[in-house]
């Protein structure tokens, strides 16, 4: 018997936005701010990119082909929730999260002092460890100008047939 692993790797940015009625969602932790970001649902890029990752590694697609923005429904939608929906489906397809780990690129908010929140709720949604690391981008670019935060992820799935074979399904999919 074998295990199989798989990695999915995922990406999302969001610009700033002077809103006082929007909040600055990050990991699923709402931060004290007069600026929050610009997107169809919350925007939490955190969430977004351990979506992707999950969704990624588990041969799925990506966020925006599950939870399109011409969605009027998932307008402001909580990305935790989001995060926890694309996680089922992952599960439902023979793939079992292993651990999603997550850099947020931002010089504001500081991620460490809600990080610890952060990585509870994120493991919540996905049934397993998520971990949260916050980057500075030392002035470099778009995000070094403060107009917009960004986070990279990584996840791993295992699928263990009892075999150790791909499935039909999983060759389609390649």
């Amino acid at each position: 018997m074998s295990v199989q692993f798989r990695v999915g790797q995922g990406f999302d940015v969001h610009p700033f936005v002077d809103d006082p009625d929007r909040p600055l969602v990050l990991g699923g932790v709402t931060f004290d701010s007069p600026r929050a970001l610009r997107g169809h649902s919350d925007a939490d890029v955190v969430a977004h990119a351990a979506t992707d990752a999950l969704l990624g590694a588990a041969g799925l697609g990506d966020i925006g082909e599950m939870f399109p923005d011409t969605d009027d429904d998932l307008a402001g939608a909580d990305s935790i929730e989001l995060l926890a929906t694309a996680t089922r489906r992952v599960r439902e397809a023979g793939w079992t999260p292993g651990n999603v780990d997550v850099s947020v690129v931002t010089d504001h908010p500081k991620v460490a002092p809600a990080r610890a929140e952060m990585q509870e709720r994120l493991s919540a949604a996905v049934g397993a460890p998520v971990t949260v690391k916050g980057r500075r981008p030392e002035g470099l670019g778009a995000l070094g100008r403060g107009e917009g935060v960004a986070a990279w992820a990584v996840a791993i799935v295992t699928r263990n047939d009892g075999e150790g074979r791909m499935t039909d399904m999983d060759e389609a999919r390649l």
